[in-house]
């Protein structure tokens, strides 16, 4: 099979590592409480509870410099799992549906090209290393590791071509990662930081960059303004940052100078929370990058989702 141009990163794959990582560890509370949208919080799952989360995504990468002016959308759904082991201890797995199109130009003809199908699973684990609790507030820090596996489809093809390695839906490489997160909850605010890495192994000639990731968020109750009997549910503010570095991808083992670099990402949003459930929102846009080379940059990814613990 022949293979289309290289995709101008900043890719589709960060895409899916956003949805994994938006909807990994914050699916995790004992009962449901505000939580970080776009990243992880260190808020338990009781022992043997389950928290379902689901979250759909609209991205659009369109800002190319390159002549092959390409346009890249990304959609997608991710379905998350938590069970408590124990009190401290929760086992996640993640899996996503990934459907990624670009529109470049190639020969002075504008070509589409594209892939829908699931991505792939992620399992990890996380524990509670310390808690502190007091009157109406949770202080607590959580480290977790996992991997990445190779369940999604690595050879895809659109109009008789193998896709480049961004739009195939599966990476086809075992890729560990690790982080810790410190959440600080009150009554009426939450206060999450994260910091995580994960390592990109080569699989089909092809290597992801690595990938540094500093978070944080802040959730502030809007309503109600006193806590009261008989109230439904709590409507909260979210305000999250993130901070991250993608290494350069590589090629037969050559780096591609216009891939990877750091970029950083403000996400608005809203959470409407009651004991079981939740409902949220987030428009999550580029405040500042520094990408390498002519890579593609993000206009915007909306993110919308539920939560249901049972």
């Amino acid at each position: 099979m022949r293979t289309p141009g290289k995709l101008r990163r900043q890719s589709t794959s960060w895409a899916a590592r956003r949805l994994v990582a938006g909807v990994s560890l914050a699916a995790a509370t004992t009962h449901a409480w505000a939580a970080p949208i776009t990243f992880n919080t260190a808020l338990p799952v009781a022992q043997g509870d389950f928290v379902w989360r689901e979250q759909a995504l609209d991205m659009l990468m369109d800002r190319d410099p390159s002549p092959a002016n390409q346009n890249i959308r990304v959609t997608g759904l991710v379905s998350v799992l938590a069970y408590g082991v124990t009190d401290d201890f929760t086992l996640f797995g993640m899996q996503p549906y990934l459907d990624k199109q670009v529109e470049l130009t190639k020969g002075g003809q504008r070509r589409s090209l594209g892939s829908s199908n699931f991505g792939d699973l992620t399992v990890l684990g996380r524990y509670t290393v310390f808690q502190r609790n007091g009157p109406g507030r949770s202080f607590r820090i959580a480290p977790y590791v996992g991997i990445k596996l190779p369940t999604g489809k690595d050879d895809a093809t659109s109009a008789g071509m193998r896709l480049p390695m961004p739009l195939q839906p599966g990476s086809g490489s075992w890729d560990p990662l690790a982080g810790v997160v410190v959440t600080y909850q009150t009554l009426e605010n939450e206060f999450d930081v994260s910091g995580s890495y994960q390592r990109r192994n080569p699989a089909n000639g092809f290597k992801f960059g690595d990938t540094a990731e500093l978070d944080a968020s802040w959730q502030y109750r809007l309503w109600p303004r006193s806590l009261q009997a008989g109230v439904p549910g709590f409507l909260y503010a979210v305000l999250e940052a993130n901070l991250i570095h993608d290494g350069r991808n590589q090629t037969g083992g050559v780096d591609d100078a216009n891939s990877g670099g750091t970029s950083l990402f403000v996400a608005p949003g809203l959470q409407y929370v009651t004991k079981s459930w939740v409902l949220e929102g987030a428009l999550q846009v580029p405040v500042a990058l520094n990408l390498n080379g002519t890579a593609v940059k993000t206009r915007y990814a909306v993110t919308l989702g539920f939560r249901l613990n049972f």
